[in-house]
């Protein structure tokens, strides 16, 4: 079980930057989204490029330490319930200030893993 909780966090850490990373689409159509566009963002006239360049920062960090909470997983460190939650809030930011109906299921994941983490899930099962 320990092994499957830690390559659930690296997983969805990883997909952030399969989201963010991929410069945005040029034509409309060819997403379902755009993961760069925000609407706090642009009614603060943020250039499109700089709002882009946030984006893929704070995919970065999530998927860095979704990677790290994963790794203390399964090492059974126990900074893994502050690392999870430290991913989650970074994720849940993200997906705040760039929100999308589309990211609703990643939005429940990350309050999910906030929840466990706060609870000390992760541990408990090592």
């Amino acid at each position: 079980m320990t092994w499957m909780v830690a390559a659930f966090l690296i997983a969805h850490g990883v997909l952030h930057l399969a989201v963010w990373l991929p410069p945005p689409p040029q034509a409309q159509g060819q997403a379902p989204f755009a993961p760069d566009h925000s609407a706090l963002l642009t009614r603060t006239r943020v250039p499109r490029a700089a709002a882009h360049r946030l984006a893929v920062r704070l995919a970065g960090a999530t998927t860095v330490a979704y990677g790290a909470a994963g790794l203390a997983v399964a090492l059974g460190s126990g900074w893994a319930a502050g690392l999870a939650a430290t991913a989650a809030v970074v994720g849940l930011s993200l997906k705040a200030l760039y929100f999308n109906r589309w990211l609703s299921l990643g939005v429940l994941l990350d309050a999910v893993v906030l929840s466990a983490a706060v609870v000390g899930w992760p541990i408990s099962l090592t």
